[in-house]
C-alpha cells in the first residue's frame, strides 16, 4: 500500500494514543538551545521527537517553531498531530482549524479535522470533515476509508461500503491494512464488529476477491453475526454459493 504523507492522521493512526495523558508535564528542552535554533530546525527536530514518539518534546518544537513562522500550515498540522498523539484533542482540532484557515485547501489537515471528531465520537461532523477531504482530493483511499469509518459508526450501511468499494478500487490493499484497526478498535460490542466483518465480506465478494471474502466471513463467524445465512441470499454472494470453501464456513440451506 502507498505511504500515506507525514501530513496526514489516519483514523487507524489515532486508536493508539501515546502514554503520556491529557496534562502529563513535558520534558523540558533547553530554552537556551531552541533560542538558537531557526524554524527550520526547530521543525526537524520536532520532526525526529514526534518520530520517536516523544510527543511533548516534539509539541515543544513545534510550538517555537511557530513563534517566528506564524502562518505556516505544515507546521500546525504537525503540532496537532503531536498533540492528538499526545491526548490534547481540544488543542490538536484548533491547531489543524488554523492550518486549514491558513490553507483552506490543505486537505491533510481538513482529514485531520474530522478524525479528532471521530476520536470523539461525534461521528457526524466528523463525516462532513471527511467528505470535505475527499472534495478535495478523490485519489486518496484513506479519506475514503476514513468517510466509511464516520458512516458505519452512524449505521449508514449503504454509504460505508460506497466508501470502501472506491478505497479499495484505488488501492486492492487499502482495507487490508486498515481493517484490523481503525474501525475495528472503535467497535466495542461482538455484534457490531461481527456487523462489520460481515460487510467488508460482501465489498470483497462483489470483487471477486473469495480469500478475503472468506476470511472476513470467518471473523463475522467468530463474532457470533446472527445472518450468516444470507450470503445465500445476497447477490453480491451468487458467484461462489457453489464453492465448497463457503459451504465450510456457512453451511448452505438444506433442501425443502
Amino acid at each position: 500500500m502507498r505511504k500515506v504523507t507525514l501530513g496526514s492522521v489516519l483514523v487507524v493512526m489515532l486508536m493508539m494514543l501515546s502514554s503520556y495523558g491529557a496534562g502529563t508535564p513535558a520534558p523540558q528542552q533547553s530554552e537556551v538551545s531552541m533560542q538558537s535554533m531557526t524554524a527550520a530546525e526547530l521543525e526537524k527536530a520536532g520532526d525526529l521527537a514526534r518520530a520517536q514518539k516523544n510527543y511533548p518534546l516534539a509539541i515543544q518544537y513545534f510550538r517555537k517553531a511557530l513563534r517566528t513562522d506564524r502562518k505556516n500550515s505544515v507546521l500546525y498540522n504537525k503540532l496537532g498531530m503531536s498533540e492528538l498523539k499526545n491526548n490534547e484533542l481540544r488543542t490538536a482540532r484548533q491547531d489543524f482549524e488554523r492550518a486549514v484557515k491558513n490553507n483552506p485547501k490543505y486537505v491533510e489537515a481538513v482529514n485531520n479535522i474530522g478524525a479528532v471528531d471521530y476520536v470523539n465520537k461525534k461521528y457526524g461532523s466528523a463525516a462532513k470533515y471527511f467528505k470535505k477531504a475527499v472534495a478535495l482530493d478523490e485519489t486518496r483511499p484513506t479519506f475514503h476509508i476514513n468517510l466509511g469509518a464516520a458512516w458505519f459508526a452512524q449505521n449508514k450501511l449503504d454509504r460505508a461500503i460506497a466508501e470502501y468499494t472506491r478505497a479499495v478500487e484505488l488501492d486492492p490493499e487499502a482495507l487490508k491494512q486498515d481493517s484490523k484497526a481503525g474501525v475495528v478498535a472503535q467497535i466495542s460490542t461482538p455484534e457490531e464488529r461481527a456487523r462489520y466483518q460481515y460487510m467488508l465480506a460482501k465489498i470483497y465478494a462483489k470483487r471477486g476477491d473469495v480469500e478475503n471474502c472468506l476470511q472476513c466471513l470467518k471473523k463475522a463467524k467468530e463474532e457470533g453475526h446472527r445472518n450468516l445465512p444470507n450470503v445465500y441470499k445476497e447477490e453480491e454472494f451468487s458467484r461462489m454459493w457453489q464453492d465448497p470453501r463457503l459451504h465450510e464456513v456457512v453451511p448452505p440451506p438444506t433442501p425443502k
